[in-house]
């Protein structure tokens, strides 16, 4: 089963783009960020005519996730588990049955948090952007602790807004204090893999060089000054039936690229 990771950032720029990746990485699943569509207007009929099964959860303009399925997508839920207020559409989950086994699909677009608002005490400023980011990020540790009790097979992939460490930025000091690398958003990404989960991209390739995101400007791409914040992290019993992960970096080089690349791994399932 090969599961792909793609924040597109918004489905109307990425409408060529997208389906013309889909033909040649052929993912059984496709989790996407970043749609900006809400659900009525997401272009379902394109993704289906290519035998694609379509739940979305979107957001006029802003965020929303998506999964693509060849195989039946079940039980299917919107919205991360912990505050029943947060209006954001980030978080879907469905289960996805394989030939041998089955796996339930979390698929993330995870805050960003900048700008950071600080307390004298060094704690995030209530109702600020850092704040939300770190409340989530509680919620997500949560969530995963939930499904490890229930021993239900499952990942969770999407854009994190994570760089987990020096090696996975190309100027690793430019991010000290930004939320994506500050040591408080890193911690919780440690507390999150010391759970038990395998990120897939580093349990297959070590060392640095490896991002899946350039920003527009400064040529970023070019200079290949990137990041690596889009992850897939695996329990146990996924992580072993884990058979690859890779990042297709030659996407970003496309016409009318997004600033990120997808993902995927391939499991035996």
């Amino acid at each position: 089963m090969k599961i792909a990771s793609f924040n597109i950032n918004g489905i109307k720029a990425r409408i060529d783009a997208l389906p013309a990746w889909l033909d040649e990485a052929q993912p059984d699943v496709a989790i996407l960020q970043e749609i900006k569509s809400v659900d009525e207007a997401f272009p379902r009929e394109v993704f289906e005519e290519r035998g694609y099964n379509v739940e979305t959860h979107g957001q006029k303009s802003f965020n929303g996730v998506a999964l693509l399925s060849k195989l039946p997508l079940e039980d299917v839920t919107r919205g991360l588990p912990g505050d029943e207020d947060d209006e954001q559409a980030r978080y879907i989950e469905a289960t996805v049955v394989g030939a041998r086994d089955a796996v339930r699909i979390c698929g993330l677009y995870l805050p960003n948090g900048n700008p950071v608002e600080l307390n004298d005490d060094g704690s995030p400023v209530a109702g600020g952007k850092y704040a939300y980011k770190m409340g989530w990020m509680d919620r997500l540790h949560a969530r995963a602790e939930a499904l490890l009790a229930e021993e239900t097979p499952f990942l969770m992939a999407g854009d994190f807004n994570i760089i987990p460490q020096p090696e996975d930025a190309a100027k690793p000091d430019s991010w000290r204090e930004d939320a994506l690398f500050r040591t408080a958003s890193r911690g919780k990404w440690r507390a999150l893999v010391n759970l038990g989960l395998t990120d897939a991209f580093r349990a297959r390739t070590q060392g640095p060089g490896h991002y899946s995101f350039w920003d527009y400007q400064a040529g970023a791409w070019n200079r290949n000054n990137g990041i690596r914040i889009d992850h897939f992290l695996l329990c146990p019993y996924t992580a072993d039936h884990l058979r690859d992960c890779q990042i297709d970096k030659n996407v970003r080089g496309r016409d009318k690229p997004s600033d990120h690349v997808p993902i995927w791994v391939e499991l035996d399932l």
